[in-house]
């Protein structure tokens, strides 16, 4: 078990923010959570990620408690990694170091240059565009340099938060098929996403959010099917 999620609470204020929260995602898979906007995604993930204090309940990540750690910034270096919602590149910096941000705790020079080499044979028009202002990417191209920052980090666990948001169908399809390439590497991957029908198709695990607590779980193809997620998240 790579994560695991036990009971989770999590406060602003007196907002109750998640409820009780269970999830567990095992070396190699691709779990989906997905759920309405305020479901409480996007918490879930930055607290798993050190970014947010839990009110109680545990995080284990590979067996060690990581619940509400005194250095989330040195969460990376043990392979935990979120690739956060809205991108959020570094505006003023070129695509090149952009990706060398993503690998700032590794001290593997050669290392760090063969993953920068694989990340621009996995996306040639970061490679075309390395020396330009990150923040004149397109949209789809600033996702896919949020991912391979991410990705030069090298991590065990992915944690996504809603990398199709804002994109054109063409380039969610493509972004979807960069999780599955992910994935297949051998990376797990937490993804948090409203396109639930994406979501779920590549799933090996899913969990439906509703405000603050897991309502629905099961396999990606399980979730598909269910009569409750197809009315309000697939529009059947």
């Amino acid at each position: 078990m790579i994560l695991r999620v036990q009971d989770l609470n999590v406060h602003y204020g007196v907002i109750h923010a998640l409820k009780g929260v269970n999830i567990e995602v095992e070396e190699g898979q691709i779990v989906s959570l997905i759920g309405s906007n305020g479901a409480g995604k996007t918490s879930l993930l930055r607290t798993i990620s050190g970014l947010i204090k839990a009110s109680s309940g545990s995080i284990y990540y590979l067996d060690q408690e990581i619940v509400n750690p005194k250095h989330p910034e040195l969460l990376p270096s043990t392979g935990l990694v979120q690739v956060p919602e809205g991108r959020k590149i570094f505006a003023g910096m070129s695509v090149y170091e952009n990706l060398l941000m993503g690998a700032y705790l590794r001290k593997d020079k050669d290392g760090i240059k063969e993953d920068l080499a694989n990340v621009y044979a996995r996306f040639p028009i970061l490679d075309q565009r390395k020396r330009q202002d990150a923040a004149t990417l397109s949209g789809g191209e600033q996702q896919m340099l949020a991912i391979s920052r991410a990705l030069m980090a090298k991590p065990k666990l992915l944690l996504l938060d809603e990398p199709s948001m804002g994109l054109a169908p063409l380039l969610v399809k493509e972004i979807f098929n960069i999780i599955r390439d992910i994935n297949a590497t051998g990376t797990t991957i937490l993804l948090v996403e409203q396109n639930a029908m994406q979501a779920l198709r590549i799933a090996d695990k899913a969990y439906v959010l509703e405000t603050g607590s897991i309502v629905l779980q099961g396999s990606g193809q399980e979730l598909l099917s269910s009569p409750e997620v197809q009315k309000v998240y697939l529009g059947g």
